[in-house]
């Protein structure tokens, strides 16, 4: 039988406490090491609130926020993949190569998602 690992917590109060602060460690490496997430951090800002006023309904509203949310979410996981190869090596191997491309190929999709949202919910307002 294996030991557990000595890393991984037992739960409570306290492991909610910690993982709060592991996460926001990791939105503050994400700023500061991370460009990209940075833009769509400044993008979300913009595009919040306007989507906010411009969705007429909650549905909408939760449509237009939300899938801005996910570009942020899905930028956070393809800059752990990215940190996570570069950890392992910074030598080209066509492993870690393919596994950076699919998380920025991730990210894209998301990005072209939040755009398509974004038009089917504004544009038939302006034909």
């Amino acid at each position: 039988m294996t030991q557990p690992s000595p890393y991984k917590s037992t739960g409570g109060l306290i492991r909610i406490a910690r993982a709060f602060g592991y996460s926001l460690q990791g939105l503050g490496a994400a700023w500061r090491h991370e460009a990209a997430f940075r833009q769509e951090v400044a993008l979300a800002i913009v595009l919040i609130p306007l989507g906010l006023w411009l969705g007429d309904t909650v549905l909408e509203r939760l449509l237009l926020v939300g899938v801005l949310v996910l570009v942020l979410i899905v930028e956070l996981i393809n800059s752990a993949i990215e940190a996570l190869a570069d950890a392992i090596s910074t030598d080209h191997h066509p492993l870690l190569g393919r596994a950076k491309d699919i998380g920025s190929a991730a990210v894209l999709l998301m990005l072209i998602l939040a755009g398509v949202a974004w038009a089917c919910v504004l544009l038939p307002r302006w034909l």
